[in-house]
């Protein structure tokens, strides 16, 4: 079994939020989506239902190997360690990343918010400051991109909480959550939230926004202008989705974008960035582990 068997086919104009668009400049962009690329297959390993958690382990391994020059079978990851080297970049981010989809193979559950974050240390955070570190930002930044990071991945955790239980049996809920709730997870096999799971949902949503708020000041902070544009369109979409998340029921309706809502949340997002630019730059962020 090889990664490419397990590839979802997914690409990285099908994620929930903007990779390498037009706004980023062009000579940054074949970083990022060497970064992307890499990201994906091992993604992709970790959550194939199919194939079984030894397989899934052996092939993260050699993912590894490939990725620090110990083995050179893996497109991506050797794809991705010749671009770190061209560019004079760590591989830190990258295997940061092999630890949360190793996790994801051998950890189903979560057991309460503070675990939940550190699963996105891991697997969220590593992706924004590899990008800074792509643009030469400086790491003082890291603060607030983890909070958008995190906020970024447990929206994907909400929007897709009955297919990552019904197809994985994968629960990122946090379990004492669930359990003050009276909520069992055979709940997410239900074809609408119950009344108890739709408060965890809207709970988990409030905490998120919470890290939203904490993030707001990044996208100024930001030197390169044109990071700085993208930083601010995916914080709209993401308190869009947030807000969304309050009212809609993941188990039973829409809570993604669709292609002809984006250009009201671009001209937003948009506005908002050159409102905020011309307001006085704010040097601290609130904590990423906010309650």
């Amino acid at each position: 079994m090889t990664a490419a068997q397990l590839s979802s086919g997914k690409g990285h104009k099908d994620e929930n939020f903007p990779v390498a668009s037009i706004l980023i400049a062009r000579k940054h962009r074949p970083a990022i989506m060497a970064f992307y690329r890499f990201a994906r297959a091992s993604d992709d390993i970790a959550d194939n239902a199919a194939a079984t958690p030894t397989a899934k382990l052996a092939l993260l391994d050699d993912m590894r190997l490939n990725l620090i020059g110990e083995a050179n079978d893996a497109q991506e990851a050797v794809a991705l360690r010749k671009v770190l080297k061209a560019h004079g970049l760590s591989n830190e981010h990258a295997l940061d990343l092999l630890t949360a989809f190793r996790q994801d193979v051998t950890k189903l559950r979560y057991a309460n918010w503070n675990e939940l974050l550190d699963y996105c240390r891991y697997s969220a955070m590593p992706v924004g400051r590899f990008v800074l570190d792509v643009h030469g930002e400086d790491r003082g930044l890291w603060p607030a991109n983890d909070a958008l990071c995190a906020a970024l991945q447990i929206i994907n955790h909400l929007q897709d909480c009955a297919k990552d239980y019904r197809q994985l049996d994968r629960v990122y809920l946090p379990t004492d959550l669930l359990e003050r709730a009276g909520v069992s997870t055979l709940a997410l096999a239900k074809d609408k939230s119950s009344l108890a799971l739709h408060g965890v949902i809207v709970d988990l949503t409030r905490r998120t926004q919470e890290l939203l708020h904490a993030a707001r000041p990044f996208a100024r902070q930001i030197r390169d202008r044109r990071l700085a544009l993208e930083v601010s369109v995916i914080q709209t979409l993401a308190e869009d989705l947030a807000e969304r998340l309050l009212t809609n029921d993941p188990l039973s309706e829409r809570v993604h974008h669709t292609r002809g809502e984006l250009p009201a949340l671009l001209f937003r997002s948009l506005r908002e960035f050159a409102s905020a630019r011309l307001r006085p730059n704010k040097t601290t962020t609130d904590s990423a582990t906010s309650p």
